[in-house]
Order: C-alpha cells, then structure tokens, then sequence
C-alpha cells in the first residue's frame, strides 16, 4: 500500500502524521519506506535527529521531491510492504506526482473553516488524478485537534457524509508531537501509554482498514 499525505496548505501537520504513522505500520515486521518529497526536507531532518539520539531505524527513508514521483516510487517500492509519502504544501507539479503514485491520499486538517477552504484546490487536483487512477481513494484526517471545542464539534459535523470521507479517528494537538519533532523520537516513546501514542495506533489501523 503507498500513502500519500497532501494538503497545499502549510502547517497541518503532515509529516508528524507520516513518520508516526510509517512507524506503526511497520511494528508488525513489516518493511515500510517514508519517501520525504517535501523539498523543505522535514521528515529527512526527524529522521537525522533520530540518528543522532542513537535511535533505531523503524523504517527506511529517502528524499525524492521531483515531479517524477509517480515514475520512480514503483521501482523504490520493490520489497516494501508500505510507502508513506510525506508530501509538499503548495507546489502544485509535486503533489500531483504524488496523487498518482498513492492508493491512499490522506488530507490532513485541523478544524478551522480555514483549511476546508484550502482543501479546494487538492481536491480539484484528486478529481484529475482519478482521470488517470480511478480506484485512488482519499480520506480527510482531523489533526491538532483541541477536544471539546465548538470547533472540532463543528468540523466533524461540516466533514460527516463529505467526499472524500473524513477518518473516524481524530489526532490532538499535543505538546508531545511538538517533543517528538525536536528530538527524532515517536509519541510512543516520548510518553509510552500516552494518548497521543494510542491515536497514532488507532490511525494506522484504519489506513489498514481502508485497504481491505
């Protein structure tokens, strides 16, 4: 399965989604490759934090922001069981390769009306890719989420019956995904136990579940 995690707006937390969720999809034994092709590099520099703190590998990675995404990722997949690709905000060449190298596109969100409205336009870029890929399918992700809050009420609501669907499981906006970016290290081991490590392990269930 290759995941793909777009949405040209900045900020909504895309490639905390993608290393945690490469780490639990590989916990099974499973070889998992994260592709960065962010050219900002994000993912690439958690992964040299990680090394850093002599950590281990959970999963191999590459940096690969070219527009010949789509064309290079079944060659680098051979031996995978998964690819996650942590995707770029706002260049438009780039997330369209990416669209169609995925089976699932991920749509990271926070719940703002602001992010609905920047969602248009990758969408209209979803829509064309299907031209191509007709069985890609795509989920909206709530992410940073405050629970409680009028907000996260109104954007479950405003997402329910929505297409593409949005992802039963919603990830908080947690001081710890803040810790994790710093030092290379996952939820899980930052704070085992914790709420934030158990959304981690119910989203990547449900990526599995949207496969079968």
């Amino acid at each position: 399965m290759i995941v793909a995690l777009l949405n040209q707006k900045g900020g909504v937390g895309k490639t905390t989604l993608a290393t945690h969720l490469a780490a639990e999809l590989a916990r099974p034994g499973h070889r998992v490759l994260l592709i960065d092709a962010d050219p900002q590099g994000s993912a690439l520099d958690w992964s040299v934090q990680r090394d850093r703190g002599g950590l281990p590998r959970l999963f191999a990675m590459t940096g690969l922001a070219r527009e010949t995404l789509h064309r290079e990722v079944p060659e680098l997949a051979r031996g995978y069981q998964h690819v996650v690709i942590d995707g770029p905000p706002r260049v438009t060449g780039l997330v369209r390769s990416a669209l169609l190298a995925a089976d699932l596109v991920l749509i990271p969100v926070q719940p703002s009306p602001y992010d609905a409205w920047a969602s248009a336009e990758l969408l209209r870029l979803l829509e064309d890719a299907r031209d191509w890929k007709p069985g890609l399918e795509a989920r909206f992700v709530l992410n940073r989420c405050i629970a409680r809050t009028l907000l996260l009420r109104d954007a479950r609501r405003e997402l329910a019956g929505t297409l593409p669907p949005a992802l039963a499981t919603t990830v908080g906006q947690r001081v710890v995904f803040a810790r994790c970016a710093r030092t290379g290290r996952l939820a899980a081991e930052e704070a085992p136990g914790s709420l934030a490590a158990r959304e981690m392990v119910a989203l990547a269930a449900e990526v599995l579940g949207t496969a079968r």
